[in-house]
């Protein structure tokens, strides 16, 4: 009975400890928890292959996945690059013609069936083979022009490829030299003191030769396969739909180190940053929801800690520019820039109906120019978030002109006046005819979702007003790129974000050669290549400003598009996000970030476990 009494005493005891104890279990738990950053991407991906993913939500990914020899740094303003896989910023001659660039040695791909079980060290012969990928006729890849003309030997190897529609990777090419495995001196066609921007750019990353000869289609290419070095590795894939990332634990340590800029916030990012590792959270999980409305009440329950808010949802959470005092005192974050981007309309210069350089298609799309009404597509589909532009270099990158004006200035009576004098008459149901009689009708292409929809129908009333019938062609975006690339699409609003921060990478939009890539309106005008191609030998200078100003002029007399508005980036992040700044050229900051898991809000879900799956 007595030993019976003591244990039941000892038993009581242990329950009455039990509560201290969980309490104990839960806070060492807390501590240890996975660091998880929850994500929304408003529009579905397209595949993860830097030489063929050219949409900005696809290249969040490769960006976190894949390494480039250069990148951004985090704080600093003016944008500045610096190394990424590359040792050192690369050794430059005089002239600007040869450079030479050393690799960080011990950096490894993740490992993958792909590498027979070995150990693979990234090497420059891997960078080599890479952007020699940007030319095989088999991949067709949109960013063959970052290299276009600007490495010695490289376009002949281009060349003997179309003429037998493969590409021989173990033909040496005489601009790209590697000295050592972790050395490589490039020489260029012409002087290019900006060309380590183009090295910052996510096409021109690494991809191991193993992976695309194993996962490879019939292209080569490696879409759903992404293998890199970089930061996060790819742990599951629900196409269109979900993402996750996993810290990659190969990567070389780095601690977050960036010095302030002038902006007073960065002080707060810096003492909450300092010294810490690279990147310091395990886990992305990223969500695709393509309805505003959807997006808005993810991020308001707590589901999502960083969220990118358009222009629709603006007076949701903005009051003149500045967070609503609601949401501050809730402890959400704002981080809000001017995108360096140009939301352009174009006309295909291929299509039957409005291209070509005869009078009267240069008055037709003239006068639809002049019909739309750009300031009230700011107040009406972005809410005032965006600014009117007249150049087609955004605030932001070298060579922009704030003092521009463009010729194509709103006025629907001229439109009108135009097009009467050019034979596009009305008939007696109040529609414009072409001048041979014929019906005039033109397909303006739009996504599918909330937005898409209200543009459609501010153009709708633009063509009304000159009287021109308008259908609207609903696309998911991934196919309107690729209608895009096909010069099959007629018109349609296009957003361009600055690939690097430097004029040439806008003016390059509206080169001949570049169709089938960026050019999306396929405009081919002899005197407008000739002028950009003699500003690529040129240096940012007041010289290069003027032949800018030619090019802009030369597009306005052709009516080859009309610029429209750079959009504001507002980002919004819960209170428990740490280190969050939006940077202008960066498609993402995640490797920079932090999450407070004791901080995070009450209604946040728990991570799932991470999978390794791809749907």
């Amino acid at each position: 009975m007595k030993l019976a009494w003591m244990r039941r005493l000892a038993l009581l005891a242990c329950l009455g400890a039990l509560p201290l104890a969980a309490s104990a279990a839960d806070a060492q738990s807390a501590a240890t928890q996975v660091k998880t950053l929850r994500y929304i991407l408003p529009a579905a991906e397209t595949g993860f292959d830097p030489a063929t993913a050219r949409d900005l939500y696809s290249n969040h990914i490769t960006q976190a996945v894949f390494d480039t020899l250069y990148t951004y740094d985090y704080l600093a303003r003016p944008v500045k690059v610096v190394p990424a896989a590359a040792a050192a910023m690369p050794e430059v001659s005089s002239d600007g013609k040869i450079y030479t660039i050393h690799l960080k040695k011990g950096i490894l791909f993740t490992p993958d069936p792909a590498f027979g079980g070995k150990r693979r060290e990234l090497t420059m012969a891997d960078y080599v083979y890479s952007w020699k990928r940007l030319f095989d006729p088999r991949l067709s890849s949109p960013h063959t022009w970052l290299f276009e003309g600007k490495v010695v030997g490289l376009d002949d190897l281009a060349k003997d490829a179309v003429k037998t529609n493969k590409l021989d990777y173990s033909k040496k090419v005489a601009g790209l030299e590697i000295l050592d495995p972790y050395t490589l001196r490039i020489t260029l066609t012409k002087t290019d003191f900006n060309f380590p921007m183009i090295l910052a750019y996510v096409p021109t990353a690494a991809v191991a030769h193993e992976v695309v000869e194993k996962y490879g289609d019939v292209k080569g290419e490696v879409a759903s396969n992404p293998v890199g070095t970089g930061y996060y590795t790819l742990g599951e894939w629900v196409r269109g739909n979900r993402i996750v990332l996993n810290k990659n634990p190969l990567h070389l340590p780095e601690k977050w180190n960036f010095l302030p800029s002038d902006d007073p916030d960065d002080q707060r990012i810096v003492r909450q940053m300092q010294g810490k590792s690279i990147p310091a959270i395990d886990r992305i999980e990223i969500t695709v929801m393509t309805e505003d409305q959807s997006r808005w009440l993810s991020f308001q329950s707590g589901g999502t800690d960083v969220f990118w808010l358009d222009g629709p949802l603006a007076p949701k959470a903005l009051l003149n520019g500045k967070l609503r005092p609601e949401l501050a005192e809730k402890g959400v974050q704002l981080s809000r820039l001017l995108d360096p981007e140009i939301s352009y309309y174009y006309w295909n210069m291929e299509d039957p109906v409005l291209g070509g350089f005869s009078k009267e298609k240069i008055a037709l799309r003239r006068a639809i120019a002049m019909a739309h009404n750009i300031d009230e597509e700011i107040r009406i589909i972005w809410n005032g978030q965006a600014k009117r532009l007249d150049y087609p270099i955004p605030p932001g990158v070298v060579g922009y002109d704030p003092h521009y004006k463009s010729l194509l200035q709103y006025d629907p009576v001229l439109a009108n006046k135009l097009l009467d004098k050019f034979g596009y008459k009305k008939g007696p149901d109040g529609w414009r005819t072409l001048p041979d009689g014929k019906p005039l009708v033109i397909r303006y292409a739009s996504r599918n979702e909330a937005n898409g929809v209200l543009q459609a129908e501010m153009w709708r009333k633009t063509y009304n007003s000159i009287g021109i019938r308008m259908e609207n062609d609903r696309m998911i975006f991934s196919d309107i790129l690729k209608t895009e690339k096909q010069c099959k699409m007629q018109t349609r609003t296009a957003p361009w974000l600055a690939d690097y921060p430097d004029g040439d990478n806008f003016m390059q939009l509206f080169y001949g050669p570049n169709a089938h890539q960026n050019n999306n309106g396929c405009y081919q005008d002899p005197v407008y290549d000739k002028w950009y191609e003699t500003s690529q030998s040129m240096p940012a200078s007041p010289e290069r400003d003027e032949l800018y100003h030619k090019m802009a002029r030369r597009l306005e007399v052709n009516a080859g598009a009309l610029i429209g508005y750079a959009r504001y980036r507002n980002m919004l992040a819960q209170k428990n996000v740490l280190g969050y700044k939006k940077h202008p050229i960066l498609f993402q900051e995640w490797a920079y970030m932090d999450i407070d898991n004791a901080n995070a809000p009450a209604t946040a879900p728990a991570a799932a476990p991470a999978k390794a799956a791809v749907k």
